[in-house]
């Protein structure tokens, strides 16, 4: 449907045209018996110089030539003056719009020679003016043309734009997301692993504390079951984020690595309220890096530190592991690098011996 709308437009203004033309015409010929009584050939130019803007389409070029021709032919002939050069006047425009500068002026040259010379071999103490008059006409609808092709094009720049912005967004909406769905499924699953591994131990140990591992499990499995779910919602773009603060998940947090049997400390000292987006950083920096620790680092403690000045959010995590030893990062490193690097803030791991320090600086905004 939508490749038909311009060339039903393009009939409407044709329609006009012809009826304009036609009726125009003969009624202006009433009142001027001097010039050139209309027959075939000027019904021919009032018929074919609108039908010529059926080629806009296709051949912009071959439409201004035409329509041109067509009025040229209608006016050394003398035929009645009218509106049969208005055809003309809309194919200027309709050709520079569709790009065909050099054509388009170079028409408009021409029509202005031939207004120039048909004025003088007519003669008349005002041909001058009339030439002047005409030409002005002509070049006027040159530059009317030119301006609206200019301003079609920055609109469409614009539009562009906006649209590679909106993918832009989404794109990192995407991203965000993604690094959200790999967090919380990388440290529940860790999570329910090591539980696991302690509800096999104790069916073969303590079978009486079996149901309080398995129902660790349980709820470690709900939990990431629901943030999974809110995530796909927000994916599907039908479910907003719930509005708890992530900072105050952390003791849960901290609850569900201190059950794999690692021991914790929590320092928070802020001296404002985070950003909801800081906020949301602090806690998946705080989750994935308590997931490595519980996975690789075969750790016995760790310490979290969150501490802000006035003009940066220090986050902190040491723990006494093996540290680093050569391994590959893997989407997790590279997830909490792109999270800081979101808040222009830096990430460094530092070895120490034993164990290894997560460091992340981040420039300081007050939750509004």
């Amino acid at each position: 449907m939508r490749t038909r709308r311009p060339y039903l437009r393009t009939a409407a203004i044709v329609v006009v045209l012809l009826l304009l033309g036609l009726v125009g015409t003969r009624f202006a010929s009433r009142f001027q018996v001097t010039s050139t009584p209309l027959d075939t050939w000027a019904y021919i130019c009032l018929i074919a110089g609108p039908l010529t803007l059926f080629l806009r389409h296709r051949f912009p070029a071959v439409m201004v030539v035409l329509s041109m021709g067509f009025s040229g032919w209608y006016l050394f002939a003398g035929y009645p003056a009218g509106p049969q050069p208005l055809s003309f006047a809309v194919a200027i425009i309709f050709a520079l719009i569709a790009g065909q500068q050099v054509v388009t002026w170079l028409c408009i040259g021409l029509s202005v020679l031939g207004v120039v010379l048909y004025n003088a071999l007519m003669g008349g103490d005002t041909w001058p003016i009339k030439t002047a008059a005409l030409s002005a006409w002509l070049l006027i609808l040159g530059l009317v043309g030119t301006g609206i092709k200019a301003r079609i094009e920055r609109t469409t720049l614009l539009r562009h734009r906006r649209q590679e912005q909106a993918e832009a967004a989404r794109s990192a909406e995407r991203l965000a997301l993604a690094r959200d769905i790999h967090d919380v499924v990388a440290h529940s699953l860790s999570s329910i692993n090591v539980r696991a591994s302690v509800a096999l131990h104790l069916a073969e140990k303590d079978p009486a504390q079996m149901q309080a591992a398995l129902q660790a499990i349980k709820s470690s499995s709900k939990e990431a079951l629901t943030e999974v779910r809110e995530l796909l919602g927000v994916l599907r773009q039908d479910t907003p984020l719930s509005p708890v603060s992530p900072l105050s998940r952390l003791p849960k947090l901290i609850e569900e690595a201190q059950a794999s049997g690692l021991r914790v400390e929590q320092h928070l000292n802020l001296a404002h309220p985070l950003a909801a987006e800081q906020e949301a950083v602090v806690y998946r920096l705080v989750q994935e890096a308590l997931t490595n620790v519980v996975r690789h680092a075969a750790a016995s403690r760790a310490r979290i530190t969150v501490s802000s000045a006035e003009a940066e959010l220090s986050v902190q995590i040491d723990d006494d592991g093996i540290g680093l030893v050569d391994s590959i990062p893997g989407n997790g490193i590279a997830g909490m690098r792109e999270r800081v690097a979101s808040l222009a803030g830096e990430l460094e791991f530092v070895e120490r011996h034993p164990g290894l320090s997560v460091r992340a600086r981040i420039p300081l905004q007050s939750a509004r």
